[in-house]
């Protein structure tokens, strides 16, 4: 039996992703929870084969939480699944030591298979994930510029260019308004743009956000 912990900050999505790993015979969902802090303690007194892991999180985010396992020399195997996009988090989430990304708008069928392959100790991608993969290794290091922001400035840039307020955002992500300003300003500079109409275009341009 694959033991899973499920970590997402929508109750309704947790429900959603539970009912789905249930309806397999060898999957057992054992513990969930909403945030890092009640991961953190879940994982203390719950072992688990895999834990399947939202990118967007209030206060530390699950880039966040990739980065604290691995510097920890965790063994869980996580899968992440969230609502962006993979050309916006994939790559980011396989570097932070995710095994595998998948999107929660797809096929539900795809979970169940993404958490057994995980859970086998392998990486689990999907066609297009694989050819994105190619060809980071194929193109010139230039890459886009918005490569070189952080993850938490990579998520306030899409935030932001979705129509989404700095005080929501801040709500959003459990973190000061300040705090949003800091890296909505330093998006701006890493980016030389000027404000959030040229950081909206530059998002559409390049496929992080829909028209």
């Amino acid at each position: 039996m694959i033991k899973v912990i499920l970590c997402d900050d929508h109750a309704l999505i947790r429900r959603g992703i539970r009912d789905t790993l249930c309806d397999a015979s060898d999957i057992d969902v054992v513990g969930e929870a909403g945030d890092y802090g009640e991961l953190r303690s879940l994982l203390r007194n719950t072992s688990c084969d895999v834990l399947v892991l939202d990118i967007n999180l209030p206060g530390r985010s699950g880039l966040d939480v990739l980065h604290a396992l691995k510097d920890e020399g965790s063994s869980l195997r996580v899968l992440v699944v969230s609502m962006y996009p993979e050309d916006q988090y994939a790559i980011r989430a396989l570097r932070a030591g995710a095994f595998g990304y998948v999107n929660k708008g797809g096929d539900p069928a795809t979970i169940v298979s993404a958490v057994r392959t995980v859970a086998q100790g392998r990486k689990y991608v999907t066609p297009d994930m694989a050819q994105m993969l190619v060809e980071s290794l194929t193109t010139p290091a230039t890459g886009n510029a918005h490569e070189k922001l952080s993850d938490r400035e990579l998520q306030t840039l899409v935030m932001i260019s979705s129509g989404k307020r700095l005080a929501d955002i801040a709500v959003e992500l459990n973190l000061s308004p300040k705090t949003v300003s800091v890296y909505r300003a330093r998006v701006l500079e890493k980016l030389g743009l000027s404000n959030n109409s040229e950081m909206t275009v530059y998002a559409i341009r390049n496929g992080l956000v829909g028209e």
